[in-house]
């Protein structure tokens, strides 16, 4: 019933203001009020449902020419007490981190492509879904990557592609 985009402008105000999706339905729904729009709200059972296999499309200004891309992960902790407390009380569970691998446009510094995966996964492996995630309507030109990305199988599919 509701498309994506309403489900992903959704999700981003909850995003922004960190509030729980049944807060979010209530400040959406007061906006739309405040703006004079009769619109529906996805409720908060179907903003959790949707959340999870949603694919989100990030828009871009395209370059010009060829994309040059760059590509690079950094951990990002998902859970677990903060460094700080961690130090002085020790840690009361695991912390739980994920990885963020985004490809970058040199020219825009836009982001093109993102994944986001477990602590334990590689990078060389994430390289053809970043890859995938550039349209045809732009010539991909130079990749530009560290070490991590460096294997045999990420230059194998390189090359085959």
């Amino acid at each position: 019933m509701f498309t994506d985009a309403a489900v992903q402008a959704c999700l981003t105000l909850k995003a922004l203001f960190g509030l729980p999706l049944r807060q979010t339905t209530g400040m959406v729904a007061s906006l739309l009020e405040l703006a004079g729009l009769d619109w529906p709200v996805p409720d908060f059972s179907t903003l959790s449902r949707r959340q999870k296999t949603l694919t989100v499309h990030i828009p871009y200004r395209p370059s010009t020419g060829a994309l040059n891309l760059l590509i690079d992960s950094t951990g990002v902790k998902a859970e677990g007490d903060g460094e700080w407390s961690a130090r002085k009380h020790g840690p009361s569970k695991p912390r739980d981190w994920r990885k963020v691998h985004l490809g970058i446009d040199a020219e825009t510094l836009e982001i093109r492509a993102i994944e986001v995966t477990g602590s334990r996964v590689g990078d060389a492996p994430i390289l053809p879904d970043l890859l995938d995630q550039i349209t045809g309507d732009q010539p991909l030109g130079l990749v530009t990557a560290d070490g991590a990305y460096d294997t045999r199988a990420a230059m194998s599919f390189w090359f085959l592609t």
